[in-house]
């Protein structure tokens, strides 16, 4: 059923007609707008006001209903408009249609084929509408919402990532692990001209060497033992679009000769294949190693690095950016609550202040991991430091720690002692701070904390601190 917010624009010099229409288009819940003069109505017509016109082709006045519909077409675009005659012609369909007419209805009809004709238009545009707008949020959503944070140097690879997207220059993303290097790339894809196009990635230190070649370059049929039919590679796959190389520092030396060959000539040949392939493609590399160093050990071509390396976004690491960790966690724990149905309302301030204060080996893919393990075991409504601060400590046996950098194997394995030392004076410096300011409440001290009473006693014991006087 067509809402009622949903007008329709109705132009015919009969009266009559125009009262009959718009009673039938009212029983059915649309709102019609009537005029009887054509100049009437296009000097009233305010673009994005209706959902659709329909209007007669021959009128009075000097202005036809082709004219009509140019005019409306270039004030309002994406205005479907059905044209009315008693006089169809073959030439005056054509130009209807050239002018931008979404359908034409001989008189005499019957309302109800008019009414059909408007909702299938209706219906189409507003297809359109949600096809045009889950583009636009899909370019959004990797250009802003996957990369949280407002701190100065994500705002730098922002700006780096919105100026190079539309180029289709080779780009170099460097950074340790976990830092986000693959969501760069894909921001950089999903805001480049090639958006409509596939992108695909692979890890480089991932495959061995033969694997490696013909995920890349692909096959024939029986050029080598296994190879049972033809196969595509990845460089064929995303003809049109864009390839993004995962560690490419670890790309063994004769892959780094049969990519450099491509970037070369833009084409490569399938293994077992004499005739070569010919992709138009966008090659982004990332890497956590410093190639600068791997060429001055021969272990990466030189050749090949200032292939890859034509612009180079740095991902600093997540200990350099601490001011963007409230708005990742805020993120981490909304992704969570919808995908298990938990309802976690944020951290407690000491677990911010822990969170911000950790080294973060693992970089956002670690605080992701922290995150989401504190949830599964967290009773109450907020994450508190009771949960969190083991899992920053590695003490949570089977509870991933995060990824590369991170504990996460189930053995209980501690950070180096130079965090611990750092942990325990930022707990003690905030446990006193937090006692002053609750005149050495205890029970105050705990709310505004979000830590249970036993647990701020223990601390003050362990760290030595008298609430009468915490100074």
């Amino acid at each position: 059923m067509i809402g009622e917010a949903t007008r329709i624009l109705l132009i015919d010099d009969e009266e009559g007609m125009c009262r009959m229409l718009a009673a039938v288009l009212g029983d059915h819940g649309f709102a019609t707008t009537w005029f009887t003069r054509a100049a009437e109505a296009l000097e009233t017509f305010v673009p994005a006001t209706f959902d659709l016109a329909v209007t007669d082709i021959r009128m009075p006045g000097g202005i036809d209903g082709i004219e009509v519909l140019r005019r409306l077409r270039a004030a309002d675009p994406d205005l479907p408009v059905i044209i009315i005659t008693a006089y169809a012609t073959v030439e005056m369909s054509i130009e209807a249609l050239r002018q931008g007419a979404w359908d034409m209805i001989t008189k005499p009809f019957e309302p109800e084929e008019l009414l059909y004709r408007i909702k299938n238009a209706l219906a189409h545009t507003r297809l359109l509408e949600e096809n045009r707008a889950l583009r636009e949020e899909l370019v959004g959503k990797f250009h802003c919402d996957r990369l949280i944070g407002a701190s100065a140097a994500l705002r730098r690879v922002l700006d780096t990532v919105e100026k190079i997207a539309i180029r289709d220059t080779p780009v170099l993303i460097t950074g340790e692990s976990g830092t986000g290097k693959e969501l760069v790339a894909q921001a950089i894809h999903h805001n480049s001209l090639r958006r409509e196009q596939r992108f695909l990635a692979i890890n480089c230190g991932a495959l061995p060497e033969s694997v490696l070649v013909s995920e890349l370059f692909g096959h024939v049929k029986g050029s080598f033992t296994g190879a049972t039919e033809d196969r595509e590679g990845l460089l064929a796959a995303a003809d049109g679009g864009t390839l993004f190389l995962d560690e490419i520092g670890n790309l063994p030396m004769p892959v780094q000769q049969l990519l450099l060959r491509f970037l070369q000539e833009r084409e490569f040949h399938r293994i077992g294949d004499r005739r070569p392939t010919r992709v138009d493609v966008r090659l982004i590399s990332a890497t956590n190693a410093d190639l600068k160093q791997a060429v001055a050990m021969g272990t990466f071509r030189e050749d090949l690095y200032y292939r890859i390396d034509v612009v180079n976004i740095h991902l600093p690491p997540l200990r350099e950016r601490a001011e963007d960790i409230p708005a990742l966690t805020t993120q981490f724990i909304r992704e969570n609550n919808e995908r298990f149905g938990t309802r976690i309302t944020g951290v407690t301030p000491a677990v911010m202040g822990m969170l911000r204060a950790a080294p973060w080996p693992g970089n956002i893919r670690q605080l992701k991991n922290v995150i989401e393990a504190g949830m599964a075991m967290e009773s109450d409504s907020r994450l508190t430091p009771e949960v969190i601060a083991p899992l920053l400590a590695g003490r949570a046996a089977g509870t991933p720690g995060g990824g590369e950098g991170g504990a996460g194997d189930g053995d209980e394995t501690p950070l180096p002692a130079a965090y611990t030392e750092a942990l325990a004076d930022f707990e003690t410096r905030y446990l006193i701070d937090l006692l002053a300011r609750c005149g050495g409440n205890v029970e105050a001290a705990a709310r505004e904390a979000g830590m249970n009473i036993a647990t701020i006693y223990r601390k003050l014991k362990k760290y030595g601190i008298d609430r009468t006087n915490p100074a």
